[in-house]
């Protein structure tokens, strides 16, 4: 049973809805009072005015001064404004505000009725007492202790049934004048939040930064997201369906064949997006604070564009499913009088979402409305488990509360689908009784992912690049291969000198890259998603050496001091490089791309299975038969990607190659991976690990991209000195 289902806590709801009506009407008559003390007519009158009508004035200004009268009630005009917050600085109280205080410590003690632990806990009881005390010097360090003890999650979920009526009363009750018109607004019900309740900073003055006018762009999904899409239109199906794109910067878009053979469609909008803010998706933190406290918003507009993409008919029903801030953000669209002239909004269910004052365009729109009381996010805009209004009585709203009171994972669409599932029965049928026109079988699935803003091509600019097309036995590819995306981890190992030196021998492109002493061998593998060849991976061997005219001015140079001038330049740009590879050995998984080895880098190339599993903190490559590199990468200190260049040997002529690179990589100082040769295996490739040593070795560091775009073009013969 929830809070506002218990007779005892209703009665105290009612007398809190009951002292905000007094507490207008309070300040209505102040205002009124204001307006006839501060009537410019009369001021000047006054002076010429009857002794009778002097008294008269005094006792309408005491009334509006008087602590036993209206208090400090100053309000109304901008006289008036700038008296009450002069006032507030100095600690006044109006009759009104005190009215108000009292209704909020009523809804607190209302809700401790279904949430003992709110009273039971002595830290909590702390924190409410001295804030409805107006003891603010109590308050910080009731706060402060509290955040110590139980640390910030922890104190935010167990405050989360009260946050808004907490908040509120420091705000009413502080001598901060900039945060009045918030308080009023919580405590009253009569709107959103406009500024902080703390500081009083505008809520719309950071919102306006989440600028552009949204844009999406069709995406595919992996093939295990898409098993996972449901099949048959269900209220638990569109919430397994957010849970599976996740908080990943994309929607989802389903057509379904109701029971009466009409085709509709449920658009799926996801939380906020993990991380920092950015410039590109409307899912990040700033996106979602603009889509509970605009009206519209990036991520509305992104998911407008889907919509418009996706092309459903004039006219046609449209349901609207979002969690959290994209609760918010559907909720902008059904309130969107053009969006709802397009399209018809039959349904839009917000879990989890800050969405209670915002209203529809379309009468017909039915809603539902699904909060967990220790989720903090919905008390965003003011109102939560404490509220003693009913916003709208039309919409199906479901407040409830479970054991789980730990944020942000009582936050989750996952907890929230296991309560609607498990928890929830009536909820959940009753919704999706109101579904029913949806609950048939889907017949068209699209995701999308979404920008602040319509991005660039994926191969503008860089890969925007003439092309010219190369015959293989395996057919025509163009050149140079472009690649939207991929990843790459290059491992540096050390060796034996005497083990590198035959295979540098009569190349001319010595003496070996050396670290104490040992040569330094370079292991680069690739994943490449996205490209003109088709996807493949790519692994090569190498030996680091300064480049093929290192020794020009000099015949024998020092070995150390060649090793010295190296290691800057292997993090250059690979347009701009002399060192590079001198490369040994490669492999790639696919024919075409075998086919084209000795034009794209020249040497032996073998064709057998890779693959590359690469994260910001893990790294596992696998080359069949060959190696198996994987473990921890550790901290990583970003840098642009270099790219790589190679060099081999070919009928007495030296060919350079290069990947050409745009993205951020990590440089990773201590890594703590392995590599193990394929036991008993007889590919060359392990054999030339052996021989170098390198089996079950440790890298000296690691260079990691998780994503990038590549240039691969054929290799050139290297001008003789």
């Amino acid at each position: 049973m929830t809070a506002k289902n218990d007779p005892t806590t209703a009665r105290l709801r009612t007398m809190a809805r009951e002292l905000v009506d007094i507490a207008i009407t309070i300040q209505d008559a102040a205002a009124h009072t204001t307006t006839a003390l501060t009537d410019s007519a009369l001021l000047r009158a006054l002076p010429h005015a009857p002794s009778a009508a002097r008294p008269a004035y005094r006792a309408l200004l005491k009334a509006t001064t008087n602590k036993q009268g209206l208090g400090y009630a100053f309000t109304g005009n901008r006289l008036a404004t700038a008296t009450a917050k002069a006032g507030a600085i100095l600690g006044a109280e109006s009759l009104a505000i005190r009215v108000l205080a009292t209704s909020l410590r009523l809804r607190i003690a209302a809700v401790a009725l279904t949430h003992p632990e709110l009273t039971e806990d002595p830290m909590l009881t702390r924190l409410t007492n001295a804030a409805a005390a107006d003891r603010d010097l109590e308050a910080i360090r009731a706060l402060r202790t509290l955040l110590k003890d139980r640390g910030t999650v922890h104190a935010l979920s167990q405050l989360a049934p009260i946050f808004g009526e907490v908040l509120a009363l420091r705000a009413l009750l502080d001598e901060n004048p900039l945060n009045d018109t918030t308080a009023w607004l919580i405590a009253t019900g009569k709107g959103f939040a406009t500024a902080d309740p703390i500081t009083g900073i505008s809520n719309k003055a950071i919102a306006i930064l989440d600028t552009g006018e949204g844009a999406a762009r069709r995406i595919e999904l992996t093939t295990t997201e898409s098993a996972q899409l449901c099949t048959h239109g269900s209220l638990l199906g569109f919430l397994t369906n957010i849970s599976t794109i996740g908080t990943t910067g994309r929607a989802l878009i389903q057509s379904i064949q109701g029971p009466d053979g009409v085709i509709r469609h449920v658009l799926h909008a996801p939380g906020m997006r993990a991380g920092r803010p950015d410039s590109q998706s409307p899912q990040d933190l700033l996106g979602a604070f603009s889509s509970a406290v605009l009206s519209s918003s990036p991520y509305s507009r992104a998911l407008a564009q889907a919509v418009t993409d996706y092309g459903p008919p004039p006219g046609a029903e449209l349901a609207l499913i979002g969690h959290s801030a994209g609760g918010a953000a559907i909720m902008n669209l059904a309130q969107d009088p053009d969006f709802c002239t397009r399209h018809t909004i039959t349904h839009a269910v917000a879990i989890g979402s800050p969405i209670d004052f915002k209203h529809p365009a379309d009468p017909r729109t039915w809603v539902a409305s699904v909060t967990n009381q220790h989720d903090i996010i919905p008390t965003l805009d003011g109102q939560g488990a404490g509220t003693c209004f009913d916003l709208h009585p039309d919409w199906y709203v479901v407040d409830y509360g479970d054991s789980t009171h730990l944020f942000p994972h009582c936050h989750s669409i996952e907890h929230y689908l296991a309560n609607i599932t498990h928890d929830l029965p009536e909820a959940r049928d009753h919704i999706d009784e109101r579904l029913t026109p949806f609950r048939g079988q889907v017949v068209r699935s699209q995701a999308y992912l979404l920008f602040d803003r319509p991005p660039d091509p994926d191969e503008f600019p860089f890969l925007t690049v003439p092309t010219h097309p190369m015959d293989t036995p395996e057919g025509t590819i163009e050149l140079p291969i472009r690649s939207r995306d991929g990843n790459a981890l290059t491992a540096y190992f050390t060796a034996h000198p005497t083990t590198t030196a035959d295979l540098l021998e009569d190349t001319g492109l010595g003496p070996a890259v050396q670290v104490a002493g040992r040569t330094l061998i370079a292991i680069h593998t690739a994943w490449n998603r996205h490209t003109s060849a088709g996807r493949y991976g790519e692994l090569h061997i190498g030996i680091v050496i300064p480049g093929p005219f290192h020794r020009r001015s000099r015949p024998n140079p020092p070995r150390r001091r060649s090793s010295i001038t190296a290691w800057p330049d292997l993090l250059r740009a690979a347009d701009l490089r002399h060192s590079g590879n001198f490369l040994i050995g490669s492999a790639v998984d696919t024919t075409i791309v075998r086919a084209l080895g000795p034009q794209l880098w020249g040497g032996q190339t073998y064709l057998t299975p890779l693959e590359l599993r690469l994260s910001t903190r893990t790294a596992h490559v696998t080359a069949d038969q060959i190696l198996t590199l994987r473990g921890r990468l550790g901290p990583g200190l970003p840098l642009n990607d270099p790219g790589l260049v190679g060099y081999t040997r070919d009928a007495g002529t030296v060919l350079r190659s290069s990947i050409r690179t745009r993205g951020q990589a990590r440089l990773h100082p201590a890594p703590s991976l392995r590599l193990l040769i394929e036991p008993q295996s007889t590919h060359p490739l392990a054999n030339q690990l052996r021989q170098l040593g390198l089996d079950g070795a440790r890298p000296l560091l690691c260079l990691s991209a998780t994503t990038r775009q590549t240039l691969r073009d054929a290799a050139v013969p290297v001008p003789p000195i």
